[in-house]
């Protein structure tokens, strides 16, 4: 059309509609072809370009329809590019929405296995995660009577009432700013001052293990079964990191964590059992009952006392 009507100018350009081509298949059928369509409009214009000296000077168009034809030829092609360019511009911008929302799923999914702060760590760098922290607490609690308790349930209320209780205990794990490490079956495992160190661990953690007591005081019985919880604290040195990579998980070892164990699996329900190392740092805000002397493998004979509450709540 562009040489029957003269060349570029005597045709108002209308060899540009021959974008149109490259500009569909990059909607209708992918970048692939897009790119040998464009390629072929290149080829058309430097056709024109070669041709021009030899096709006519004139036409049958008058100067007004020319202006016209210059403005659709110019205008529509233009607007089809900018839709499309639009369009894909929409198009990126959902999928990057879509991009965020999983990239957030995958956060938060991350922050329930790990701690802020080592998954933070974790995502600049694969390396091997694992500190000593001198100053620690760490809490256990346990459904006392689980098993007799789990024959008489069905399994889904069973999993009911610890998703419940659990829940709560999350919430004062929150609350008070520690640091939730797991659950195994009907156990409980709290950790203070780690990742991120503080001199209160141990006040902290006590707080959280009354108000355990509280609220599990408040519960209503199974089947005239009273829900009982023992607990147990201690404090110390430990180490904490992450192990594994699948399904890995951060974890405390050391003595502290083997001695906290104890005081719960020795302890007795509706209690919580504090080591010698807890009850030192917070027998002049709590007080205590000393519980007498258990055996405690590996360590002999320890005395041990049954955290009652804060000082000042007793004076009021």
């Amino acid at each position: 059309l562009m040489l029957a009507l003269g060349g570029f100018e005597n045709s108002s350009g209308v060899v540009i509609w021959s974008l149109v081509a490259p500009l569909g298949a990059i909607l209708f059928t992918g970048r692939g072809q897009a790119l040998g369509w464009f390629l072929a409009f290149l080829g058309v214009v430097a056709l024109g370009g070669v041709l021009e000296p030899f096709v006519l000077r004139s036409n049958n168009l008058t100067s007004g329809l020319r202006t016209v034809l210059f403005i659709m030829n110019i205008s529509a092609p233009s607007a089809l590019a900018v839709v499309l360019l639009l369009y894909f511009v929409r198009q990126k911008d959902a999928a990057l929405g879509l991009l965020r929302i999983e990239q957030e799923r995958s956060e938060g999914l991350l922050l329930n296995i790990l701690p802020k702060q080592i998954a933070e760590i974790l995502k600049r760098d694969q390396q091997t995660i694992a500190e000593r922290y001198e100053e620690a607490s760490i809490l256990y609690a346990d459904l006392v009577g689980f098993t007799p308790l789990s024959s008489e349930m069905k399994p889904e209320e069973m999993v009911g009432l610890l998703n419940e209780i659990f829940s709560y205990f999350d919430s004062l794990v929150d609350k008070y700013g520690l640091e939730k490490i797991r659950t195994i079956g009907d156990n409980y495992m709290v950790a203070s001052g780690v990742p991120v160190r503080r001199p209160d661990h141990a006040h902290v953690l006590a707080l959280m293990a009354m108000d355990i007591c509280s609220y599990v005081n408040g519960l209503r019985p199974i089947n005239e079964r009273k829900i009982e919880f023992r607990l147990g604290i201690n404090s110390g040195p430990l180490v904490a990191g992450v192990i594994g990579k699948n399904k890995f998980q951060y974890d405390v070892w050391g003595d502290t964590v083997n001695m906290a164990s104890r005081m719960e699996s020795q302890g007795i329900a509706g209690k919580i059992q504090a080591a010698p190392a807890t009850y030192e740092l917070l027998r002049h805000e709590f007080d205590f009952e000393p519980k007498g002397s258990i055996e405690v493998k590996g360590m002999g004979a320890l005395e041990t006392w049954f955290l009652i509450g804060p000082k000042h709540a007793r004076a009021g």
